[in-house]
């Protein structure tokens, strides 16, 4: 039998029928804390409950779909998006058998969220609040979460979460914010500025004074290191910065 002949006759419903859907945990920092995207769901299932964006991917690619399903909740600007995992327990969606690709979004000071899709609302939402999610996207969130704050001990991901050019100060509140830790202002100078290809200077120092008016800070961008050696640790109780 030659393969079109095979596919002449391949009934796909022999098979059970799935469906696969994206996710997103797109977080960004907002008054000094880390907060992530979630929507009112419109529609049953969990008619009323918050969950992350997302959607059934449709004639399209599952990156094509996450950003899709992003874009409608919030304009998107410069944004990092990878892969989480994928999550297929059965018994995850009601409806049928569902497998969902999770997708982590970062970006710096992303714009209050306008609903859209089946959306009723959309909100940003401190992550410590952000719990009793539809589906099973509390999980989603916890592997999300955690995620981001192993990166950013070997990674440059905190680049993301700040404008083209920013200060060791606003670099710091990323930090503190993602790993909810207060973290020792001159640990912190020392170590980043350690590590090989992390900061470039630009060589200008912004507008304004520096914290508690002191001197004008400099002002740095992204280096070229896509991973960090040394890591910058998680901090100890101890020392603020390992």
């Amino acid at each position: 039998m030659g393969e079109a002949e095979f596919l002449a006759g391949y009934d796909p419903r022999d098979y059970p029928a799935v469906a696969v859907t994206v996710d997103v945990v797109a977080l960004t920092i907002r008054a000094g804390g880390l907060s992530v995207l979630l929507v009112e769901r419109a529609e049953h299932p969990f008619a009323g409950h918050r969950a992350l964006p997302g959607g059934f991917v449709r004639d399209e690619s599952p990156d094509a779909a996450a950003l899709r399903e992003l874009t409608e909740e919030t304009a998107l600007g410069r944004v990092h998006l990878e892969q989480l995992r994928t999550y297929g327990e059965p018994g995850r969606d009601p409806r049928m058998r569902v497998f969902s690709i999770a997708y982590l979004a970062f970006a710096p000071s992303l714009p209050d969220p306008l609903p859209g899709g089946d959306a009723a609302g959309a909100a940003w939402v401190p992550v410590e609040q952000a719990a009793g999610l539809a589906f099973d996207h509390d999980a989603i969130l916890a592997d999300g979460l955690e995620r981001a704050r192993a990166k950013l001990e070997y990674t440059p991901l905190a680049t993301a979460f700040v404008t083209d050019e920013f200060t060791i100060a606003e670099l710091r509140q990323v930090y503190a914010a993602v790993w909810g830790e207060d973290l020792h202002a001159g640990n912190f100078h020392r170590k980043v500025l350690s590590v090989p290809g992390f900061l470039e200077s630009t060589g200008a120092v912004q507008e304004k004074g520096g914290e508690r008016g002191g001197p004008r800070a400099k002002l740095y961008r992204a280096g070229d290191a896509k991973l960090l050696h040394p890591a910058l640790l998680r901090p100890t109780r101890e020392d603020g910065v390992r």
